[in-house]
């Protein structure tokens, strides 16, 4: 019988090149990768489903979940994780020098349920006393103007959402003062460190000591299938996960490589160490039970933002097939 074939949209990451170049594979499965940047995959996958399975944001996949449909059904794989102390950004004359700061500023973010902001705006309240009512967001295209929000979202009253005008960007109003901040992912082209800054200009020991304290290496995005796609074909879900755990242990025996480096950062060697003696051997772990702390967190957030009518369940985010596996 002829192998199913697959439409998979993602970003050429080097823990899912083995499945670009066939050294992993999904049993049953062929799949044709399409690499696109993130913005460009989500895009055509929210809004026209024109893939069968692709990179996903975790809070757009969230969102998607409360709908009638249900359109897609996730796996527990995350081909994206970021600390995001590093991404909030404000312009040198608001007057924002602590977290604290932020409150009652005018804080620009290119979509309110991008996966970037909901950890910031976790992140500042849990820690650092910043409630995500106390301030006013702003939204819109970073780079280019007029961006929408990819889903349409129900928000309660007291979240204070406003659109950019026709024309502008938020880098550019950062720039002059127009907003007060920037939670992104994306660097801001206007970004120079004097004008337009980092809250956390020295970000990295910020963050290893948030990974330290919580145990929570953020997750960006999720692998998702259309749901008729996988409601005829049950047994992808599994197959598919098995394929991207597959391509990560490659990738993670290339990092461990010390013959030559396999990147090009000159001391790649030591940062891996780094990163192994910090975080452990399984670094950016797939699977639901390795991510539990990591994802009940997210959700809590998004709950708590309004991009959520209800606090879900972890188990609920994932195909049940995905959940557990046999032993021998």
């Amino acid at each position: 019988m002829a192998n199913l074939p697959l439409t998979f949209g993602c970003w050429d990451y080097d823990r899912v090149q083995a499945l670009r170049d066939g050294r992993a594979r999904a049993e049953g499965i062929d799949l044709t990768f399409l690499n696109m940047i993130v913005e460009e995959t989500f895009f055509r996958m929210l809004r026209n489903r024109e893939f069968d399975v692709s990179e996903m944001s975790m809070s757009s996949y969230v969102v998607s979940m409360t709908k009638p449909d249900r359109p897609f059904v996730a796996i527990p794989v995350f081909p994206s994780r970021f600390f995001r102390h590093s991404c909030i950004y404000v312009n040198a004359d608001a007057g924002i020098e602590t977290p604290k700061d932020l409150i009652g500023k005018r804080i620009g973010t290119p979509e309110y349920q991008m996966t970037a902001p909901v950890w910031i705006r976790g992140i500042l309240s849990d820690d650092y006393g910043v409630p995500v009512d106390s301030v006013t967001y702003v939204t819109g295209g970073e780079e280019e103007p007029n961006r929408d929000e990819k889903l349409k979202l129900d928000l309660p009253e007291n979240i204070k959402v406003e659109r950019i005008g026709a024309g502008k960007t938020l880098a550019s109003m950062l720039a002059s003062g127009e907003i007060d901040a920037l939670h992104t992912a994306r660097k801001p082209s206007t970004f120079d460190g004097v004008r337009v800054k980092r809250l956390f200009p020295d970000f990295v020991p910020v963050e290893q000591d948030y990974f330290k304290r919580s145990g929570i290496f953020p997750i960006m995005h999720v692998i998702a299938i259309r749901r008729e796609v996988y409601e005829s074909n049950r047994w992808i879900a599994m197959n598919l996960f098995q394929a991207f755990r597959d391509a990560q242990n490659i990738c993670y025996e290339g990092l461990r490589e010390t013959a030559a480096l396999k990147g090009m950062l000159p001391w790649f060697n030591a940062h891996v160490e780094e990163a192994i003696d910090m975080m452990g051997a399984d670094f950016w772990p797939y699977g639901l039970e390795k991510n539990r702390e990591t994802l009940s967190t997210f959700l809590r957030y998004h709950h708590e933002q309004g991009l959520s009518p209800h606090l879900h369940s972890v188990e609920d985010m994932f195909a049940p097939e995905t959940l557990e596996e046999f032993v021998i």
